[in-house]
């Protein structure tokens, strides 16, 4: 939650960045191996979390009849049982903080339940959600006041009382608050919004009246140069510190909700369970295509434990109501294709039979929660239409056939798209329609406009042996991706975001990501080609990387290593390694732009973790990209 219908008031931006937190020290070089696996392991989340939030449907105006009114109808409707299990409280809930003790004070009038002979507590409504077999979320900042003392511009139901009082946020008070959230009150999962380090400058109306202290800014959601990132990750560490101190079980889900900003893209995966990468979502097809193109091509930032959230599904408002059946089909089968956390933003009270039947789609959801945990790989790529795929645990292969326009789409799918051998049999079953099929080498089929077609596929693997590491994203972590600089992403969709609409100059490319590594592309989106020779599998990423890769039971590592012909320079030399945990396994000589691909492999029977690293002396920019072409793990 930050925006949605509140004015962004840019004066409350801030480039100087003063906020206290102590960074952690760099390593001397992040290109050594570690052997082991750098990506968030902690809390519970090995699969996408799936649920219920208020934020979407009534803004800072929830209450406890709202929220087990929605919780009851996810039992009643069987979502419950297709797995949708946490209920959570966006933004409103809280009174004040108590300046004795800096204890939250729980607006009772809204959450009768918290009523006691003691202070107000949500454990009674927490109790009676795991009752119920579900979990409980609330919701912070990292800052000391929040989203809607910002931007909320009416009746809201604000934190009241003196300024102090007012201050309901985490900072400096981190821990207490975390105490009180899962030790005392049992919550489950939290969500942790940013506007607290973005809106709050000194001359920012609200601080300049009075309303609230200032608190310099250190996040810009609209440049990169003006946020400082290592003060933000500091504070997300303080608040991983208290949650492992205060769920000593270790069963929490932690939401970071710092809107893409902040190179969030990049660490994300490192510091939370999910992590959003874009402003806010709305019911409008064009900003539901913001926040996924933030998500779609981030495969390999996203495994089990850390995934990308392009943030909550809209089904039920807007473009995606009961008369938008087919937008509503499309955005749930994204979010499904690209593991992102299905959590419902609806008045579920009132949503109807159609869109409670998108929501519980077995076979949709199944996509979604497979363990393999592998987000979904763009197999092919244009403005108007796309084709993702995604490998299943069972070596099926999900497909999704994405037309983005206004006019129908004569798409051809091939067996190359899914990486299945073109002289054999592929079965296909749709799984919205429910029809069977088949096809051999191609099959031609019409896209209706913004329909997302999404087909279950069974066919023999064009690599018999093994799988490319673009086929098991999941599996695979970049934990140095080689990005020196971060960069705005210019193939994310700019929509007109409603609460700024067509003031100024327009939506820019503002999320960082272009350069980061991508499956079966160049970090900059080009096919892989290796002194003219092309891979239509591998990984594209950029010098000065480290790949963390689990091997789960393969013997060899195989892969055809170097340059890639997009490289701006001919004259860096790179050098190719691969470490089992943490052993020198082989190695390559310096190779340059235009010398042919190199092999390197290894047997790799016995090791756990792989890292490959490609090394460049000297390289300071983002220039050199290189290529790991038809990268497998071999039976």
């Amino acid at each position: 939650m930050t925006l949605r219908r509140f004015l962004l008031p840019l004066a409350a931006l801030c480039a100087s960045t003063t906020l206290s937190a102590q960074t952690p020290a760099a390593s001397p070089d992040p290109l050594a191996p570690t052997g082991r696996w750098s990506a968030y392991q902690a809390g519970n989340a090995q699969l996408p979390p799936m649920g219920w939030n208020s934020w979407n449907a009534f803004f800072t105006h929830i209450d406890e009849e709202k929220l087990m009114g929605a919780a009851q109808r996810i039992r009643d409707t069987g979502l419950a049982q297709k797995g949708y299990r946490f209920i959570n409280i966006d933004d409103g809930w809280w009174l004040k903080r108590r300046t004795g003790d800096g204890r939250l004070m729980i607006r009772t009038d809204q959450f009768p339940s918290a009523k006691g002979k003691g202070d107000p507590s949500f454990r009674p409504l927490t109790d009676r959600l795991h009752a119920m077999g579900f979990k409980a979320g609330i919701y912070s900042d990292l800052g000391r006041n929040i989203c809607s003392q910002a931007y909320a511009d009416g009746s809201e139901q604000l934190p009241q009382g003196s300024v102090a009082e007012r201050e309901v946020g985490l900072y400096g008070h981190t821990d207490q608050d975390i105490r009180l959230f899962f030790a005392e009150w049992g919550f489950d999962a939290i969500k942790v919004d940013g506007c607290g380090i973005r809106a709050y400058a000194a001359d920012a109306d609200r601080v300049k009246s009075g309303q609230y202290r200032a608190l310099t800014p250190i996040i810009d959601p609209l440049s990169l140069s003006r946020s400082d990132i290592p003060a933000v990750k500091a504070l997300f560490a303080d608040i991983n510190r208290s949650l492992a101190r205060h769920n000593p079980d270790g069963d929490y889900m932690l939401s970071l909700c710092i809107w893409g900003s902040a190179n969030v893209r990049s660490w994300g995966k490192d510091v939370g369970n999910i992590s959003r990468t874009s402003d806010d979502i709305a019911p409008e097809w064009g900003r539901m295509l913001t926040t996924y193109d933030s998500s779609a091509r981030r495969a390999l930032y996203a495994h089990p434990g850390s995934w990308n959230d392009p943030d909550m599904l809209f089904i039920g408002k807007g473009d995606f109501d009961a008369s938008h059946l087919t937008e509503a089909k499309s955005h749930f089968s994204l979010w499904a294709m690209m593991n992102a956390p299905l959590l419902i933003g609806a008045d579920l009270r009132t949503t109807p039979q159609p869109l409670i039947d998108i929501f519980g789609n077995a076979d949709i959801i199944a996509l979604n929660q497979d363990a393999a945990g592998n987000q979904a790989v763009m197999a092919f790529d244009a403005d108007g239409f796309q084709i993702l795929v995604k490998t299943l645990a069972n070596g099926d292969k999900a497909v999704a056939l994405f037309n983005r326009g206004l006019a129908p789409v004569d798409a051809t799918l091939t067996a190359d798209h899914l990486k299945f051998r073109d002289d054999s049999p592929i079965a296909l079953a749709n799984l919205w329609s429910g029809e069977k099929s088949s096809f051999t080498k191609e099959m031609k089929l019409r896209v209706a406009p913004r329909e997302t077609v999404v087909f279950r596929a069974k066919g023999d693997r064009s690599l018999a042996d093994g799988l490319y590491l673009s086929e098991q994203p999941g599996m695979v972590n970049p934990a140095v991706d080689g990005v020196v600089q971060p960069e705005p992403d210019p193939t994310i969709y700019r929509s007109i975001p409603g609460w700024r609409g067509t003031k100024g100059i327009g939506e820019r490319p503002m999320y960082a990501g272009w350069g980061g590594a991508m499956a079966d592309f160049t970090p900059y989106n080009q096919p892989l080609v290796i002194a003219g020779k092309a891979f239509a599998s591998g990984i594209g990423i950029l010098a000065n990387s480290r790949m963390e890769v689990h091997n789960n039971g393969f013997a060899r590592f195989a892969a055809q290593v170097g340059v890639d012909d997009s490289a701006l320079t001919a004259d860096q030399p790179v050098r190719f390694f691969l470490y089992g945990d943490g052993t020198p396994l082989a190695s390559t000589p310096p190779l340059r732009r235009g010398q042919p691909a190199q092999p390197l492999a290894a047997d790799i029977k016995g090791v756990k973790l792989l890292e490959l690293v490609a090394r460049a002396d000297g390289v300071t920019t983002n220039a050199v990209p290189v290529t790991w072409g038809d990268a497998a793990l071999l039976r």
